[in-house]
């Protein structure tokens, strides 16, 4: 028996034998051209680019219907790739200077941006090298005329067993014959990752030369809790992990079993459970995974991809949409959250040294106010359709959330001269994920109804941590002493004048730290559906009573390590 150790990239353990998919090389043979013969290669590069853009939009929308937005916005960095005007204008600069044959000016070209991208010390960005090269087969595909392998041949469960695998093959693998899969390189960011939590299959990637070591059809254990893979393991080993397999897969059943039952702990006391999205077609997934409304609507992704601005009526017909199909639940809207991580095309706006402590979310809205004002209208339209509510990101302090007000006031002051109806008690609130804001919550209740704490960015800007930079990732610790007292502020200010308080990051949906949470007294858990039945099941099996002592008992402890520690043993002894 052979164990590697790698990256536990998704949850769940899968047995079966390895399907090893070979690393699928990049060639075109060089040729010299006429200079009659330059428009028919430029003809040849158009139709390619176009052919692939149609693709990948096709292969985002099954994504999205089928696993979720989420995952479809993997393929947003395809999308640039393919109107990557500084690509394109090399390739046909070198087209028409060295009269070679665009497949190979391409590869060329290609292999270039791929050796930029690997040299940089960011590793999400680093991992984009990866979305170059997917795209990149794809257009030489079409331009060399050449087939693109699949995995629709499945005819029993299988590992997969590679290098690496693209987002376009990792699509490819949803309902086929897939036990899990892994890989030699890869990380937590990685796309790979992001793909099997979506398709719920185990996933350990980071495994370096484990390729180079498995066989074809060996048998092989994915231990994506550990990131453990062993080969061709003894009778012992495998009767123990097919044990554990059955067990995990029983556990899976009874989350589903209380989907739509209510989030009521053994002693009474009842939590909202609600989900997540940034689009429409979202909702079946709400509703089939039990969400009791939207505690979180991005809306930043209506400005993604795209030349030119949405309307207002786009905007409406989203949100009328959602809420008409949610009601009587309640719709959380976010007012736009671009910056950071997140940009926009329309504009020119300049690198920022820190992007995310730059010009963005409400301090970008409060600058652009033709935009904001715009979207605010929309929202206070549809809500005559819904029980929609509406907050506003990074609020740091009261002024800036009495000028996002002041805004919205003038959008409501439009609507009633224009005659057009809306609902005159919609609900305002406040994010709370910046520190300043979290140590002013009783200031700011006094003119916010609610607080929605966006935990990923409340952590990284209360232990100055940059979570997308691997050199540093280690720090970032939701469990951390300081990021609990601060949420316990939070929740007991802003109960003390009667103000309820949701959370949308990541660790509301987090099992060891809804635990905690849970003792706290945080009144909404919103996160993505899929995890919603899990959630549901553990606040249905403990007492708010034990959650409250788990909550103190946690509260006590030096480092988050020793808080994550405590709660695993802790849940470990109430769920056996």
């Amino acid at each position: 028996m052979i164990k590697f150790k790698g990256i536990a990239a998704a949850t769940g353990i899968s047995i079966g034998p390895a399907y090893k998919i070979g690393k699928e090389e990049l060639t075109a043979l060089k040729e010299a051209i006429a200079e009659k013969d330059i428009p028919l290669e430029l003809q040849l590069f158009e139709e390619a680019l176009i052919k692939t853009r149609k693709e990948v939009i096709e292969l985002q929308k099954r994504i999205s219907f089928e696993m979720g937005q989420e995952e479809a916005r993997i393929f947003d960095a395809h999308l640039l790739v393919l109107e990557d005007r500084m690509l394109i204008e090399e390739v046909i600069s070198r087209l028409k200077k060295e009269k070679l044959n665009v497949a190979y000016i391409f590869l060329e070209v290609l292999k270039k941006y791929a050796d930029i991208f690997s040299k940089i010390e960011d590793e999400y960005l680093r991992e984009r090298v990866a979305d170059i090269n997917d795209v990149g087969r794809r257009i030489l595909r079409h331009l060399i005329g050449k087939e693109r392998p699949g995995l629709s041949d499945l005819k029993e469960k299988v590992v997969i067993v590679a290098h690496d695998i693209s987002p376009s093959d990792a699509a490819a693998m949803h309902k086929q014959n897939v036990a899990a899969f892994i890989t030699d390189i890869g990380g937590k960011t990685s796309h790979t990752a992001i793909m099997a939590k979506s398709l719920e299959i185990p996933a350990v990637v980071g495994l370096q030369d484990a390729t180079l070591k498995i066989k074809q059809g060996d048998m092989l254990i994915v231990d994506g809790l550990t990131g453990i893979v062993m080969v061709e393991p003894d009778e012992e080993t495998l009767r123990i992990y097919q044990q554990e397999e059955k067990k995990l897969k029983n556990i899976a059943d009874k989350f589903l079993l209380v989907k739509d039952l209510p989030a009521v702990t053994l002693d009474g006391r009842e939590f909202k459970i609600s989900a997540n999205i940034e689009f429409p077609e979202e909702v079946p997934s709400v509703k089939l995974h039990g969400g009791e409304g939207i505690g979180l609507y991005r809306t930043e992704f209506f400005y993604m991809n795209r030349k030119d601005l949405p309307s207002e009526e786009e905007h409406f017909e989203a949100y009328r949409y959602v809420a008409l199909h949610i009601k009587p639940d309640p719709v959380i809207i976010r007012t736009l959250d671009l910056g950071g991580d997140k940009f926009l095309s329309q504009f020119e706006i300049p690198h920022e040294m820190q992007p995310f402590l730059g010009w963005r979310a409400i301090r970008f809205c409060l600058a652009m106010q033709d935009i904001f004002k715009l979207q605010l209208r929309a929202i206070l339209r549809a809500s005559a359709y819904g029980n929609i509510k509406l907050m506003y990101p990074m609020i740091s302090g009261i002024e800036e959330l009495r000028q996002a007000n002041n805004v919205f006031y003038q959008a409501k002051e439009e609507l009633k001269k224009e005659g057009i109806p809306f609902n005159e008690n919609i609900e305002v609130g406040a994010m709370i994920e910046v520190p300043s804001a979290a140590m002013t919550v009783d200031i700011l209740a006094k003119e916010a109804v609610f607080f929605s704490i966006g935990t990923n960015d409340l952590i990284q800007y209360s232990l100055a941590v940059d979570r997308v930079n691997e050199k540093v990732a280690y720090l970032y610790e939701p469990a951390h002493p300081a990021v609990l007292r601060m949420i316990k502020n939070i929740i007991e200010t802003a109960h003390k004048v009667n103000i309820k308080v949701g959370m949308c990051g990541e660790m509301a949906g987090e099992p060891n730290f809804v635990v905690i949470l849970l003792g706290m007294g945080l009144d909404e858990f919103s996160m993505p559906p899929q995890v919603i039945p899990q959630i549901k099941y553990l606040i249905r099996s403990i007492s708010f009573k034990d959650a409250q002592e788990i909550a103190q008992e946690a509260l006590n402890f030096s480092t988050g390590k020793e808080v994550e520690d405590f709660t695993r043993v802790r849940l470990g002894e109430l769920f056996k």
